[in-house]
């Protein structure tokens, strides 16, 4: 049986990287406006007749979108941030925790996560379940994101030569991944979040530094890489390095996992030590936006979810 599909703002960076891991597979068919990407009734019947739809546009074009959609056997993916906290919406991280590829795969409305929430979340959620983090706990979280994250206009100064080699934003602490990072990993406090984007297109690190001896349980560094390796054990795309390899390691590259669907997440530290800095490593085109809503389509679908990915 092939799957029809219809990508609402193939033009955009994450559509185009999810157009080019679909078209290479030959058991979906893409529906393709073209010209008429812009016509409100061209739009409208590729909402309505596709088996599947994923939305690439800005938060209230996607709103506008989904109002369009009248058929109800339509399953959506939407990969801007209006409705990642959104109760009626499935949140789209499979490996976030048990049970979640199930409401993913029987779901019709679908929210494809965040880059940096996915780093984020990937990190501490377990640690919060596991109550090595306390719900309450002040959680700061430093990342750095190659430039193609932040749209046509920022990739253009970019590679214009004109932007700076690293550059702090988000510094009114207002950043909208917010609510979403803090919701999903179970804490009551916000986020305090403090993104960067560097001087190369795409990969990305997601840092979490915790002090271990300021923790309740004083957990020690092997405690917190054993709740995050029992999390992940088993996951096709996300794993916990070794703390042998980590240890080995004296620098980390952003750009390490482009061009695939993982995540990897490391735990950095001294073994008799009371600090650790968590770092996840990912592609923010690919786990932190592509990769991730093919891996929820082929869910969704009733296909295997590593289909089309690498």
């Amino acid at each position: 049986m092939t799957h029809t599909i219809f990508i609402d703002g193939e033009a955009g960076t994450t559509g185009l990287e999810i157009r080019e891991r679909l078209e290479a597979r030959g058991d979906l068919e893409l529906i393709l406006l073209g010209d008429r990407r812009r016509d409100i009734e061209a739009r409208r019947e590729a909402l309505n007749t596709a088996d599947a739809v994923i939305l690439c546009l800005p938060d209230d074009a996607a709103k506008e979108a989904v109002a369009m959609i009248e058929n109800p056997k339509v399953r959506v993916i939407d990969a801007s941030t209006a409705y990642r906290v959104d109760p009626d919406w499935t949140y789209g991280f499979a490996e976030m925790a048990p049970g979640q590829r199930e409401k993913i795969a029987g779901a019709t409305r679908v929210s494809n996560p965040g880059c940096y929430p996915t780093g984020f979340i990937g990190l501490v959620r377990p640690l919060v379940s596991a109550g090595i983090i306390p719900a309450g706990w002040p959680v700061t979280v430093n990342a750095v994101s190659g430039y193609s994250g932040g749209g046509k206009a920022m990739i253009a100064e970019f590679e214009s030569g004109k932007a700076e080699a690293y550059r702090a934003y988000g510094l009114s602490l207002k950043h909208k991944h917010v609510p979403e990072m803090t919701l999903h990993t179970g804490l009551e406090r916000p986020v305090l979040f403090a993104p960067a984007v560097g001087a190369y297109r795409q990969g990305m690190l997601v840092e979490v530094p915790l002090h271990l001896a300021a923790l309740p349980s004083s957990p020690s560094v092997e405690v917190v890489h054993g709740a995050l390796a029992e999390a992940y054990a088993g996951c096709r795309f996300v794993e916990a390095a070794e703390l042998e390899t980590t240890e080995a390691m004296t620098g980390i590259d952003p750009e390490g996992l482009n061009g695939t669907n993982r995540m990897r997440l490391h735990v950095f530290g001294d073994r008799a030590g009371e600090q650790v800095r968590l770092v996840a490593l990912l592609d923010n085109l690919g786990k932190g936006a592509s990769g991730a809503a093919v891996q929820n389509l082929n869910l969704m679908l009733g296909l295997d979810e590593g289909t089309g990915l690498t």
